[in-house]
């Protein structure tokens, strides 16, 4: 008990580990241990006992015993705060021991917003209580899992909302409808299985990045061992879905791609390729308010045929492909610019334009010169060799190059940079010819200035993390063709599913957050009626409105009293809630209620945020939505549409 008392006095020596009213950050101090933090590990050496408790001598260097010390931390109860007594007090153990502290358990993720025990850093300073992390038995895990019940089924279509009916079916029985389902991602995926296993030809998802700093209210500063449990767990769901020559897309920043990378390299057979997106300008890294990789972010593409290859991207076509003409004014002033070897004319946008027209033959006094704008190697290293001499021309700016040694014509054209400040000489990176492709380099694509039907871009990065239209349909082009069935499990606000929707392809879209829902089905039924916005008026979409979608919830059972406990604002409201617990949940095996209600002024002496914490442990979380397998019990009262649309989803017999 000494060395106990010993410890807590020490540690509370850091003002960063104690909480405003006196207590050990218990997470603080445990993340701290398992990172082998300086200055926790000082703490510790200033204090001969906990000195010799907690570290050998190797060769004159003090080693850190840090798995005894978690270890020792564990088994006092994290310095016997108080909310650890009560929960001993109620009989949150099993023969005296925590389940975490057991050999036959996993660790695993039920909730979107959750985070595993300790799998928080620099948030954690800010915040002392976890929520929602959970350590079951494996049998429990099994039954999370489990396909679950649907409710609240409708059809949109052109003349609005309806109830729903029946799901279309192709030849082979699989469903062909639109599909918008609310739920927990992880459980929706598992819901999937039975009915579209080996079926999804895409898979696009954009997960939180893990930057501290989500638009969609994900909580997104997991850290990267917790947010690699989150990613996994779905990467394997999700997986099991994909056709045999299907291929999976992730979108992420710079912060997780390494790590994101060797988890999917582990996962599935084939890395086919990394796209780099350029999603803002990078002028904006020179001001301060972003950093300088902030200015791409990665899509990981990947597949679990073995000898799947890239399919051929068809840029936009050349000047050639075209047969169009640069008409450049003859009474221009052309300068000549000395680049190594070749002497390079200058124009300036008013001094030229591209038309697809010949000529007219008489009165111009323009004459037209016929070249081709293409990227080849040369080119390439053309500008890297003389970018410096070319960057400070204005945007749009036409080059004429001596032939490089491996052209067919004695000249190339090329353009200068497209964007940048007219008069600070600055631009970005390798010029490009905005006319005929976007591409800038192998794999780079541009889409900063494109316009989704949800807000308007600004012209100078995806704002709110929204990702514009023109992007998806680059990507559900490439890797998909018309009815393939597409599927996106962070649907956020819809873009997948609009542009799916716009190309003919079927999809699904699994979301957990309200607001994002409320979204999304807005967004689809002014698609369905003949959205103008996005893509929609591009010459190969054209996009006049029609289709439908069916939207689906999984049946809420104990999520209903989590998301009841997460929103209540004092003691009062929870202890209604309690009651309602006690007569219409489904709790945890081993609590007792009884010994609950023995010690509910002590549960009263919690702050509000333990007090939650306790309540949500106490619900059993298999029954966070109610299983397959429950529904026709009496006691999760399915209502005859409920079992209707989950009898026509699963295809079971009445």
């Amino acid at each position: 008990m000494k060395l106990y008392q010993t410890l807590e006095k020490q540690i509370k020596k850091e003002p960063n580990y104690v909480s405003d009213n006196g207590e050990i950050k218990k997470w603080v101090v445990l993340n701290k241990a398992q990172n082998f933090d300086e200055e926790l590990i000082g703490l510790l050496l200033e204090d001969s006992d906990l000195k010799e408790k907690f570290f050998i001598k190797v060769k004159d260097v003090w080693v850190f015993k840090q798995n005894l010390f978690i270890q020792f931390l564990e088994q006092k109860n994290y310095l016997n705060d108080s909310y650890t007594q009560f929960k001993n007090k109620v009989g949150l153990t099993i023969d005296g021991k925590h389940l975490k502290q057991r050999n036959e358990v996993s660790l695993v993720w039920p909730f979107k917003d959750c985070v595993l025990e300790g799998g928080q850093s620099r948030e954690e300073d800010k915040r002392e209580e976890i929520f929602f992390n959970e350590v079951l038995a494996q049998d429990e895990i099994t039954e999370l899992l489990d396909p679950k019940v649907l409710t609240n089924a409708k059809r949109f279509d052109k003349d609005g909302e309806h109830h729903f009916n029946q799901f279309n079916r192709d030849e082979n029985g699989t469903i062909t409808d639109n599909l918008i389902i609310k739920g927990n991602n992880l459980l929706a995926l598992h819901s999937l299985k039975k009915e579209f296993a080996g079926k999804v030809k895409l898979i696009y998802i954009d997960p939180p990045y893990n930057t501290g700093n989500d638009s969609f209210n994900y909580n997104d500063s997991f850290n990267q061992s917790t947010w690699l449990t989150f990613m996994k767990n779905r990467l394997e769901s999700a997986k099991k879905l994909m056709s045999p020559s299907g291929v999976f897309l992730v979108q992420c920043s710079f912060h997780q791609y390494a790590y994101l990378k060797v988890l999917m390299n582990d996962l599935f057979e084939k890395h086919l390729c990394d796209f780099n997106i350029q999603v803002r300008h990078p002028e904006r890294t020179l001001t301060g308010d972003k950093e300088f990789n902030d200015v791409i972010e990665y899509i990981l593409i990947y597949s679990n045929d073995r000898n799947k290859k890239m399919p051929f991207i068809e840029e936009e076509k050349t000047i050639d492909d075209y047969n169009v003409q640069i008409e450049i004014d003859r009474n221009a002033i052309i300068e000549t610019i000395q680049c190594g070897s070749k002497n390079v004319e200058v124009y300036l946008p008013h001094q030229y334009k591209v038309i697809q027209i010949p000529p007219s033959k008489d009165g111009l006094k323009k004459i037209s010169i016929r070249g081709s704008i293409r990227e080849k190697n040369s080119s390439g290293r053309f500008f890297v060799k003389y970018l410096e001499a070319l960057n400070n021309y204005p945007p749009e700016t036409l080059f004429k190059v001596p032939d490089m040694g491996d052209d067919a014509a004695n000249y190339r054209f090329f353009y200068s940079a497209t964007k940048g400040k007219k008069n600070g000489g600055y631009y970005q990176g390798m010029p490009t010819s905005s006319n005929v492709t976007r591409k800038q380099f192998a794999n780079f694509y541009n889409f900063e200035k494109e316009y989704n039907n949800v807000s308007k871009q600004g012209g100078v990065e995806f704002r709110n993390g929204k990702k514009p239209e023109e992007l998806i349909k680059f990507l559900v082009q490439i890797f998909s063709e018309k009815d393939d069935i597409v599927l996106d499990y962070h649907l956020g606000s819809g873009s997948t599913v609009a542009v799916s929707h716009k190309l003919g392809r079927q999809y699904i879209g699994l979301e957990q957050m309200q607001n994002q829902i409320d979204l999304s089905i807005s967004r689809m039924e002014n698609v369905i009626k003949g959205d103008a916005t996005g893509i929609s008026k591009e010459n190969d979409v054209n996009w006049q409105g029609g289709g439908s979608f069916i939207y689906l919830e999984l049946k809420k059972y104990n999520q209903t009293f989590i998301e009841k406990i997460e929103g209540a604002k004092d003691e009062k409201t929870l202890l209604q809630i309690w009651e309602e617990m006690k007569a219409k949940s489904f709790l945890n095996y081993n609590v007792d209620i009884q010994k609950q209600e023995q010690h509910i002024e002590d549960f009263k002496t919690l702050s509000l945020q333990e007090q939650k914490q306790h309540l949500c442990e106490l619900l059993d979380k298999n029954q966070l939505y109610v299983n397959l397998s429950s529904l026709k019990d009496e006691n999760f009262a399915c209502t005859p549409e409920e079992q209707k649309v989950t009898q026509a989803f699963y295809q079971l017999k009445p």
